[in-house]
């Protein structure tokens, strides 16, 4: 499953009268708030404080139906909820200021803060968390992410597939108290409130403008949507009432376009770059200026090959290990992106709780790939049915990687594979629908812990089940995880599930995530967390 702001400009709290006033009152609210001046500086003078960093348009600025990391890059910086993650990883408090979990670890009862609101200016109230969680789960919003993140909810369930008019779990106790009751006791379960399906947003705001109004968010988060043109730029600015502290950077301007960010960066365009194997061996030249510059950070991700277990031929085990004993993972990563990603061992990334550097996933071994391929129901490469790979792109041929998979494949099986790219939205919503056969992506941890990847990619019944992987045995020791407290006995059922699936290969995990980038030297300290979280007001600037 983020960004930055200008800094705030005060909104008058407009007092709410009858009639047509009522409504003439939110149009102002949500119309009339300035845009940001093209120099940015009109608004906060000659000292303000800016960054400007490269990005990329959202699939969408709406928490509740967000799965993809480019929009929630931004979401977790404009929105909030209850709780938050900070860029070290720890569960704090967000929109509540306190919290108590009944003796059997069913019930969450929050307080809210007296200092929290709205960009706009409105105060949050319980009944504004209760709204947001009823609409993340309405089925006219039909979202599979909120499935997948708040289903743990007594009456979610029901709510979403119309069976029930409201979440029965959720009650607000009064106006700054809401309690959250959930199916039984699970050690993850406030992490799973930091992702943004569980986000506060304004339900005047939704319903004034139901078609448009993500194009200028009103959220409780530490920046503001200032502005954002389409393939252009988008503006953050500061929430300067921001309740858990305001952040050093005033105005992060996001440049979605403009060439080569490391081009942009030597010319001082944007004070952040990303390194890509074409310019790492640059980069890492100890005389190069941009070495001093140069830094990297591991990061929560795990890449892989998905093999969708209900379409032919990957409905075959032995295909399926086949294929992932049929390429050289590490030769053509470490060819490819020139040792700046190692080779997964497995799916739980290095640092994440439960990690067992031991595991190994599939090695290359093409004589074992020909034997699993002759075992398989199919007996050979030519009584395979069509296969087609999916990949985000554009052109006749994929990635560098992507084309050596192809390749090796050939040269190993015999199996001809035709490449199929599609724009990015078209390619989740594609997944999302379960209709790809084989296709190469990434899964970006959405908080550290190891259900995230294990129970949510794998377990039969998630949404987020691409794969349609189905195994008993997986499924029961998933469950038990999630109700074990004891944290080295749910690390070793994590541990045991692991196993079993990288075994049956519905995954080919390809590479691990490691980030690599410079920094500009008017930043003093840059965050780069290993998960997508809110990291902006943590950067500073030197003086």
């Amino acid at each position: 499953m983020n960004n930055r702001k200008l800094l705030a400009i005060l909104l008058t709290i407009l007092t709410v009268l009858i009639g047509v006033i009522f409504v003439l009152t939110l149009l102002l609210r949500f119309n009339n708030e300035q845009p940001i001046s093209d120099n940015n500086d009109s608004l906060l003078g000659i000292n303000q404080s800016k960054i400007t960093l490269g990005g990329g348009d959202p699939v969408t600025m709406d928490p509740h139906i967000a799965g993809d990391g480019s929009s929630a890059t931004y979401i977790v910086e404009i929105f909030g909820g209850l709780v938050t993650i900070t860029p070290d990883m720890e569960i704090v408090l967000d929109l509540a200021q306190s919290l108590e979990v009944s003796d059997d670890g069913l019930v969450y009862t929050f307080t809210l803060r007296d200092d929290i609101y709205f960009h706009s200016g409105r105060k949050v109230t319980a009944n504004d968390v209760k709204w947001s969680l009823e609409r993340a789960a309405s089925p006219q919003l039909n979202s599979n992410t909120s499935l997948s993140y708040l289903r743990d909810i007594v009456g979610f369930i029901e709510k979403r597939y119309g069976q029930a008019d409201e979440i029965s779990g959720v009650e607000v106790i009064d106006d700054k108290t809401i309690s959250i009751e959930i199916d039984f006791p699970k050690a993850y379960f406030l992490a799973k409130l930091t992702y943004p399906t569980a986000f506060v947003i304004d339900k005047d705001q939704v319903e004034l403008n139901p078609r448009n109004w993500t194009r200028k968010p009103n959220g409780t988060g530490p920046y503001k949507l200032s502005e954002w043109k389409l393939g252009e730029r988008i503006i953050l600015e500061a929430n300067t009432r921001y309740h858990l502290g305001v952040g050093n950077v005033q105005v992060v301007d996001y440049q979605l376009s403009g060439g080569s960010i490391l081009t942009r960066f030597e010319n001082g365009e944007v004070d952040s770059a990303g390194i890509s194997q074409n310019d790492i061996d640059r980069v890492r030249d100890p005389s190069e200026p941009l070495n001093k510059l140069y830094r990297q950070s591991n990061y929560f991700q795990t890449n892989y090959i998905g093999m969708n277990n209900a379409i032919a031929p990957f409905d075959d085990i032995f295909v399926r290990q086949a294929f992932a004993s049929a390429i050289d993972i590490g030769k053509i990563t470490d060819i490819t992106y020139k040792k700046m990603l190692p080779q997964a061992t497995g799916i739980l990334p290095p640092g994440m709780y439960g990690y067992d550097e031991s595991k190994k996933a599939y090695e290359y071994n093409p004589e074992l790939a020909r034997d699993l391929l002759a075992k398989s129901k199919y007996g050979s490469a030519e009584n395979l049915p069509p296969i087609v790979f999916s990949d985000i792109g554009a052109g006749a041929e994929g990635s560098t990687d992507i084309q050596a998979y192809i390749e090796q494949w050939k040269k190993n099986l015999g199996v001809t594979v035709q490449l199929r790219q599609s724009d990015f939205a078209t390619f989740l919503a594609d997944l999302d629908s379960n209709k790809l056969q084989i296709y190469s992506i990434g899964w970006i941890m959405d908080y550290p812990d190891p259900e995230n990847i294990l129970d949510v990619k794998f377990h039969s019944q998630s949404t987020e089940n691409n794969e349609n992987y189905s195994n008993a045995v997986v499924d029961q020791l998933l469950e038990n995880a999630r109700s074990e407290l004891d944290t080295d006995k749910r690390a070793l059922l994590y541990q045991e599930a692991e196993e079993i699936i990288v075994k049956e290969a519905p995954w080919i995990p390809t590479y691990f995530t490691t980030s690599h980038y410079v920094i500009s030297k008017k930043i003093k300290k840059w965050i780069e967390p290993a998960m997508i979280v809110p990291k902006l007001r943590f950067v500073e600037i030197a003086e």
